[in-house]
This record gives C-alpha cells, sequence and structure tokens, in this order.
C-alpha cells in the first residue's frame, strides 16, 4: 500500500494495463478483479476529485493502449501512411478513451466516506454502467470491450446469460461490483455483499442449468440450413487481380445444393468486384457484374440464397462517383440481387476520415484503400426471406454497439455478420466473437459470422459457439438454423434495463448511507 500511495497515477497505469490481460485471448479474468480491486482503493484514496479524475485517467490509458494493441496490425496494409503509425494508435486512441474512467472515478469520489463502504463500491458501480455507455455513442462510439464481456472468459460462464435481463453495460456495473466486495474482503473484512454476490451469481448458474431456446431445432433432412464459408485470405492478398482466385476458393467451400434449402453467407471484404448492374461501363474494367454473379449463384441450388460483402457506389447527376456503401448483397439462384444492406455504423479512421479539412494536409488518411468515400446507411433493417425467416444484417463493426443491432419493429430471428478481421491481428478476432456471443445472448437471437480468416462461427441464442472456423484456416460450417429465443427483457427494452441497474445501485447505496447514520 505504502508504495501504491507513493507512485498512485504510475500504479493506476500499470493496474489498467494489467486489467486488460483479463479479455480474450487471455482470460485472466481474476487478474482484472484484482487490478479494478487495487484501483478502486486508489481512487478512494485520493485527496481531492481532481486526483481520483486524474488516477482514472491513468488506469484508462494503461488499460485501453493494451486493450487496443491490434490497432497496429491495421497499419502494415495503409500504404499512405508509414506503418510506424500503428504503434501510436492505440496510444492516441486511449488518451481519449481514458475520459471515461476519469469520469467514472471522479464521480465515485465524489460520493465516498472516510472508510471504503459498500455504498462507495455501490456508487462505483454505477459511475461504470453510466460512462461505459457514453463511451459506446459519444463521438459516434467507441463499444469495443465492455468489461461485461470477461463474464464469457470465466469457467462459469453461465453469469453472462444475465444479459438477456441487463445487458452489456449493466453486467460490467456487476463486473466492477465484484472487484469492489474483493476489495472489502481483502481491506475491510466486510462479506455481506460479497454474500450477495455469491448469492445472485448461483442463482443465476443454477437458472442456466437445463435452459432451452423458446423454439426447437430443425435438423430434419429437408429442413433449412446455414453454411458460413471462411476462405482464408490475409489481408494482402484481397487485391482486384486475385478475385478469380477469392471466387474460386469461396465456391469450393460453399459445397452443392442438396436437398435442406442452404443460406450461404460469404464474408466481408472478399469480393471487390462491382456486382450492381447499370454502372458506366469504365466502372467494371475487364469484369462484367454478371458473370461474377453467375460463378456465385453456380453453388445454389433452386431453393438456395446466398449472402455476401461488397461494395455499392453512389453517382451524382453528372454520372460521376460521389460516395460508397460498404454492403451486403442477398443473391438467388439465377444470379440476380435480391437485396442489399449498408453499413450504417462506419469506422471513423477506417471507413471515412472525420475532419477531412484539418486531417488529410496533415497526411492522414482512413485505413480502408481507395479515395471514395464510404457513407452510412440507414440502419438495421430486417429481411423476411420466407424459407429461412426474417434475417438481420451487421456488418463487421456494427455487432459491437449493445441495443443497436436489431429492427426491433420487425425482428429478425437471426443476425448475419460479415465481417473482416484480417485487420486485427492476434487479439482483435477473439474479442470480436465475444462481443457477439453477448449480443446473441442479449437479442435472444443466434448469430452467424463470415470472415475471411478469422473465426467465422455459428453462435446460438445463448452465446453458445455450435461451430467455428479457426484463425489463418480455410473452412466452412453447415448447420441447421439455431432457434431464436422469445424476445428478452433487454430486446424489448433496450439499454433502459442499463439505467434501471444503475438507479437500483445508486438507490441501494444511499439507502445503506442513511441506515447507518
Amino acid at each position: 500500500m505504502t508504495v501504491l500511495r507513493r507512485y498512485p497515477a504510475l500504479a493506476a497505469l500499470l493496474l489498467g494495463a494489467a486489467a486488460a490481460c483479463g479479455f480474450a485471448p487471455l482470460d485472466w479474468w481474476w487478474l482484472t478483479l484484482a487490478c479494478l480491486a487495487g484501483w478502486m482503493w486508489l481512487v478512494h484514496d485520493a485527496p481531492t476529485w481532481r486526483g481520483a479524475a486524474w488516477r482514472g485517467w491513468a488506469f484508462g490509458v494503461g488499460h485501453f493502449t493494451i486493450n487496443d494493441n491490434w490497432f497496429q496490425h491495421a497499419f502494415d496494409f495503409q500504404d499512405k501512411m508509414p506503418p510506424v503509425l500503428g504503434y501510436v494508435a492505440p496510444l492516441a486512441l486511449a488518451l481519449y478513451l481514458a475520459v471515461y474512467p476519469a469520469i467514472a472515478a471522479a464521480l465515485a469520489w465524489r460520493f465516498r466516506r472516510p472508510a471504503i463502504d459498500t455504498a462507495f463500491v455501490l456508487l462505483f458501480g454505477a459511475a461504470w454502467i453510466l460512462t461505459e455507455w457514453l463511451r459506446s455513442w459519444v463521438f459516434t462510439g467507441y463499444a469495443w470491450d465492455p468489461l461485461g464481456v470477461i463474464w464469457l472468459g470465466l469457467p462459469v460462464n453461465d453469469v453472462a446469460l444475465l444479459g438477456r435481463d441487463i445487458g452489456t453495460y449493466a453486467l460490467s456495473g456487476l463486473f466492477v461490483v465484484t472487484a469492489g466486495a474483493l476489495l472489502l474482503l481483502v481491506t475491510r473484512r466486510r462479506w455481506p455483499l460479497a454474500a450477495a454476490l455469491v448469492a445472485l451469481l448461483a442463482v443465476q448458474v443454477v437458472r442456466g442449468v437445463g435452459d432451452v431456446p423458446d423454439s426447437d431445432t430443425r435438423d430434419g433432412p429437408t429442413d433449412p440450413r446455414v453454411v458460413t464459408v471462411q476462405p482464408n485470405v490475409a489481408q494482402d492478398q484481397r487485391g482486384e487481380s486475385d478475385q478469380a482466385m477469392m471466387l474460386a476458393r469461396l465456391t469450393r467451400l460453399s459445397g452443392r445444393p442438396g436437398a435442406a434449402p442452404r443460406l450461404v453467407l460469404w464474408p466481408e471484404g472478399v469480393i471487390r468486384d462491382f456486382i450492381e448492374d447499370d454502372y458506366p461501363t469504365w466502372i467494371y474494367g475487364a469484369t462484367s457484374p454478371y458473370a461474377t454473379r453467375a460463378r456465385m449463384a453456380s453453388v445454389l441450388g433452386p431453393r438456395d440464397l446466398l449472402m455476401t460483402g461488397g461494395t455499392a457506389l453512389h453517382f451524382d447527376s453528372a454520372g460521376e462517383v460521389e460516395s460508397a456503401a460498404n454492403s451486403v448483397f442477398l443473391i438467388d439462384p439465377r444470379g440476380r440481387i435480391r437485396w442489399r444492406y449498408d453499413k450504417a455504423h462506419l469506422v471513423p479512421y477506417g471507413e471515412y476520415l472525420p475532419m477531412p479539412w484539418l486531417l488529410r494536409p496533415l497526411g492522414l488518411s482512413r485505413l480502408v484503400p481507395g479515395d471514395i468515400d464510404f457513407i452510412p446507411g440507414p440502419g438495421p433493417r430486417t429481411l423476411d426471406l420466407t424459407t429461412f425467416g426474417p434475417l438481420g444484417v451487421q456488418v463487421c463493426y456494427e455487432i459491437i454497439f449493445s441495443g443497436h443491432v436489431t429492427d426491433r419493429a420487425h425482428r429478425p430471428r437471426l443476425i448475419f455478420n460479415p465481417s473482416n478481421e484480417a485487420w486485427f491481428g492476434t487479439w482483435g478476432p477473439p474479442q470480436f466473437l465475444r462481443q457477439a456471443q453477448l449480443r446473441a445472448i442479449e437479442e435472444g437471437l443466434p448469430i452467424v459470422r463470415a470472415t475471411p480468416n478469422s473465426n467465422s462461427s455459428v453462435i446460438s441464442a445463448d452465446g453458445e459457439v455450435l461451430g467455428v472456423v479457426p484463425h489463418h484456416r480455410a473452412g466452412a460450417i453447415d448447420l441447421p438454423i439455431p432457434p431464436a429465443r422469445a424476445p428478452t427483457p433487454f430486446a424489448q427494452l433496450g439499454n433502459a434495463m442499463a439505467a434501471i441497474v444503475g438507479a437500483m445501485l445508486v438507490a441501494i447505496a444511499f439507502a445503506i448511507r442513511r441506515r447507518s447514520r
């Protein structure tokens, strides 16, 4: 404790960095709990609210720098900016993201007592819920790796099923409260909060035993199936000259038609040729959209459908390319485009450059190659595929935004999440998979992911990975379409559940304080 008091900011920085090891792929959840407990002690010990905020900010810098280390890999494929910037990017982002732990720390400190007590811990959990939710939408939001996702890495991960009821950000608050209960046990031998949490978690584990989805899995010889394809294509192999190889690999892995109708799913980022009709001839170069679609449709039987990532173009009145969309196309057995979804939540600095008037003169560029700006689509939409049921689409990064992945007025029974994680190094893909699992739990919907080379998977409505193609492997998963649940409480109320849980923590904290007077 003496060392922590002597160098509190440095201690907070190191605790934040170590706390990042609780996420995939390491899953050292116990270390994150211990680090959070130590950081909460440092915050309580601060002499002023500014000192508490400074310790919160230092914790956040360490935490987010380590957690987002996979950023570096993305700069290896950007020819307009030197790869060395990839080593600066995680730190630069962390300097901003650390503002949110700083706010949580300052809020918790404001209501502290001379000795750490249960109320302080509960208020800290509520403050974390608030600031993590703010992080998910301020400046378009960066919701990557909320603390709640760590529950999936525990040996008994049924606790994560609470996400059906309270959602991700409330799960994060529960994780902070658990760390605080550990702190109370160690420093003050106070056990009631720890006992209450153990009882809550035990009830949740028992509740999860034997829990089955509300609809039965159909697995007859003629019942619909889903086929998700991973071609194992690295980021630097995706140029236009490689399209023949891409199509050959994708079609080979897609299998052949059978008695059961199949929904064949291809990743984002591997089809680079334009496949829509009626573009100016010069757009296509030596390719033909009809021939490309015919090649795609060659894997389909009469009742099959195919969905693939691709790029759509928008033109101005003079016929010049005005903008582009990161899209998903639905292809039928005759090679026709039946539907298109445009990604709505674009990646800042990845798919578009904020404040280009300022940043482009400084030599900065977005990470996605090309000179055409991407524009967002209208948001979540649901398509009724009849044979396969209503389908929702979330492209890549969109799936990390809790409460914003479905059209609530037209609930899907399955979400397709095409993604390109070839950018994401070693840590990024398993973290991405965990966040998709948490979305499945929250919404009570199965999610199917197709990526070029990283953990393509079929996820049940309970977050269980039913099938996965490992990182850097080529393969396909062919399974019956997993059943969906009835709408969960979170699916009905969204992040209002986080507000309810946060308000309950605050109310209980002040009730405890009043009773102790």
